[in-house]
């Protein structure tokens, strides 16, 4: 009886910690989307343009030899982003690289 209710207890204050967690972790996540937000809107205002990160020469060229995946795993290498950030930021690439 005792251990059934320890493992009830156990159970129920590591439901809640993981909650509260989950909760707190929320909110530092609205609050860094809250501060890219107003820090992009301060460059835009001061005109000042994020610079490209070095070494995209080797991801616009796998671009032009139309290798994609490469062209990703080298942007992901390059800059630290992840996959997704990765895909759209070579797809835009792609976009500029069609228009040249």
């Amino acid at each position: 009886m005792n251990t059934m209710f320890l493992l009830v207890v156990l159970i129920g204050t590591a439901g809640w910690i993981t909650s509260t967690v989950s909760l707190r972790v929320k909110s530092l996540q609205v609050q860094a989307d809250r501060t890219e937000r107003r820090l992009a809107l301060l460059l835009d205002h001061l005109g000042i343009e994020e610079p490209e990160p070095a070494g995209l020469d080797e991801v616009r060229a796998l671009i032009r030899d139309d290798r994609q995946i490469s062209a990703i795993k080298a942007y992901r290498r390059i800059t630290g982003a992840g996959l997704a950030e990765a895909k759209l930021a070579v797809e835009a690439l792609a976009v500029t690289e069609r228009r040249k």
